[in-house]
């Protein structure tokens, strides 16, 4: 019985210092293909590095939500770090700014692809 108790409080050490930890998401936003605007590509917006896993991304064109994004289920590094990559087809212009918005652990960023055209 002692080696259970023994046990749990250990697996007790480790749950609760996980969930102390707290780190912040890498973000990265790029296209799939060299862009040129007014030619089909992918927007890709690849979060990693994070700590607790609940995590919201979204992206966006002129601040508002891109219809038909996909996202990779949810995957996790040997060190309880997160990632999650999440990608729409889209065509893009001059006019329009493109961004991925990132919400986690009550705080939300804007990050802005920059074209490389």
């Amino acid at each position: 019985c002692y080696e259970y108790y023994e046990y749990f409080l250990v697996w007790l050490l480790y749950v609760t210092h996980c969930d102390a930890d707290n780190f912040s998401p890498k973000v990265q936003v790029y296209t799939r293909s060299p862009g040129h605007y007014g030619t089909a590509n992918t927007l890709i917006c690849h979060v990693s590095g994070f700590h607790p896993p609940e995590i919201t991304i979204e992206l966006l064109r002129n601040d508002k939500e891109m219809p038909g994004s996909q996202q990779t289920d949810l995957a996790f590094e040997e060190n309880w770090h997160y990632h999650m990559t999440k990608h729409v087809p889209f065509t893009p212009t001059k006019e329009d700014v493109f961004t991925c918005r990132v919400t986690h652990g009550g705080t939300k960023n804007t990050y802005i692809w920059e074209a490389d055209m």
